[in-house]
């Protein structure tokens, strides 16, 4: 379930790091990186599948039910806002990111969507007052229990307007003062995500030039194995040339939303979601394939901390190897309320919802979803209704300097529309304060140089890719 949307490309340049040194890699590179011309037989029903989509439907760039307008205030130069606070401990040996708390059995999911309608709006703005810019940290040790309330209540609140959180030393200082205990990204095992300044548990969010011309939709910051708590993402530069908004929608809001017949076949049938596709020539040998699986689930999956399982053609294109998640409800109780919502990644992973919108990422880092009964891509006529029901409740924020949207990663989903120039976000991911469900791991630096690699590698990637993938 996991948001960025690098994940597949990452994979597959882990199993060049993985698997250089060995003599399969040198039939992996030279078959997955150059396509096959050698043209096999299908059976009709492929053949018409494939003719049917050789003309790739229109991009069209999704909706979004509430945007606010830009007020074009004022930052930080990058050398100040970057500038972290020395006389404060060192949190790279922060907390794993803790277990994803699955409670999806025995749910009635008209009665949910019923209660799901009572819910507050999300986001809750906050904008600050000259008074409350005044008091700096001290104004969120002073409302900690009514944020943390209220951030229960909406699943999100957008603080608009705050000078304290222009940069990393006051965007420190404003999770402290809330009493958030930072934890690691859920798949910072990948290396998909670097540090913007890691003693101070602070990411830098999806600003790669690579990437800007890619829509990530609508997910929550979690795996089947691993889910963050909560998340503060944090605005230090507007993107400067327009775009960029962060996008945010109520799980809640989503499942009330949704068509009951509909969310009910999801519910029972479960999804399962692909994370990387390799496409391997149709025409090998059985035992090459074979022996091209058991390298990539030995040598690269244990690297990713998500449970795996390698299977050739589940979309029907012959010869691709994708990386699929196990089954996972798209409805979950949240930890805390135990209220039911959306809480899913399908709008940003469905191939038919990528391949109509903006989509900047090659052919190895799309993604799928899959009916979990069938291993059969979801509908077109599915897909639309997670399209609509999502976007309808899209708010897409025009977050500026020192905004932060702090989110219930249980609750609320996120995501980022496309953007021109240069941007620079950030996000920190926060464990919970009950010591059984935060666990008593923490992060083991000596294992950090393959996740190091792994971003060198992305930021060797073209700036802008052509993508036509349908």
């Amino acid at each position: 379930m996991k948001s960025t949307t690098t994940i597949s490309t990452a994979v597959a340049l882990s199993l060049w790091l993985s698997l250089s040194s060995s003599s399969l890699i040198v039939v992996v590179g030279a078959y997955v990186v150059v396509p096959s011309s050698r043209t096999t037989s299908r059976p009709a029903a492929v053949s018409a599948l494939f003719a049917s989509t050789m003309e790739p439907p229109k991009r069209v760039a999704p909706d979004a039910g509430n945007m606010p307008d830009w007020e074009d205030r004022p930052g930080l130069s990058p050398e100040e806002f970057m500038a972290s606070d020395t006389t404060k401990p060192d949190l790279s040996e922060m907390w794993e990111c803790p277990l994803t708390r699955w409670d999806p059995e025995g749910i009635n999911v008209v009665e949910a969507q019923r209660e799901c309608k009572k819910q507050p709006s999300c986001p809750l703005e906050i904008r600050a007052s000259d008074s409350d810019n005044a008091k700096g940290a001290e104004y969120f040790v002073q409302n900690r229990e009514n944020i943390q309330k209220e951030l229960l209540e909406h699943g999100a609140i957008w603080f608009r307007g705050f000078d304290l959180m222009k940069g990393v030393k006051g965007h420190r200082s404003f999770y402290e003062a809330l009493a958030l205990d930072p934890c690691l990204d859920p798949l910072h095992s990948s290396g998909l995500r670097k540090f913007a300044s890691e003693r101070d548990a602070l990411y830098e969010e999806v600003n790669k030039p690579s990437l800007r011309g890619h829509y990530i939709g609508l997910h929550s910051e979690s795996t089947a194995k691993r889910t963050a708590a909560y998340a503060a993402f944090v605005c230090f530069q507007k993107a400067t040339e327009g775009g960029g908004r962060f996008l945010v929608a109520d799980g809640a809001a989503i499942l009330a939303e949704m068509d009951t017949k509909i969310l009910q076949k999801l519910y029972d049938r479960k999804i399962r979601i692909s994370v990387s596709n390799l496409d391997i020539p149709p025409s090998l040998p059985g035992f090459m394939k074979d022996g091209i699986k058991d390298a990539v689930s030995v040598a690269v999956a244990p690297k990713f901390d998500m449970d795996l399982e390698m299977i050739y053609e589940s979309d029907g294109k012959p010869g691709r190897l994708q990386a699929v998640e196990t089954a996972e409800s798209p409805i979950n109780r949240h930890p805390v309320t135990g209220l039911p919502v959306w809480f899913n990644n399908a709008h940003n992973h469905a191939r038919k919802l990528r391949d109509r919108r903006p989509c900047g990422v090659p052919e190895v880092g799309m993604t799928e979803v899959f009916y979990a009964d069938t291993m059969e891509p979801l509908s077109l006529e599915d897909c639309n209704e997670i399209k609509r029901a999502s976007e309808k409740h899209i708010t897409a924020l025009s977050m500026e300097p020192g905004d932060v949207l702090l989110v219930d990663n249980y609750r609320a989903l996120h995501g980022r529309d496309v953007f021109g120039g240069d941007r620079f976000h950030a996000v920190s991911w926060f464990t919970w304060n009950n010591e059984e469900w935060r666990g008593d791991e923490r992060r083991i630096l000596e294992k950090n140089a393959f996740n190091k690699a792994i971003n060198q590698m992305m930021d060797w990637l073209p700036k802008d890719f052509e993508s036509d993938q349908s």
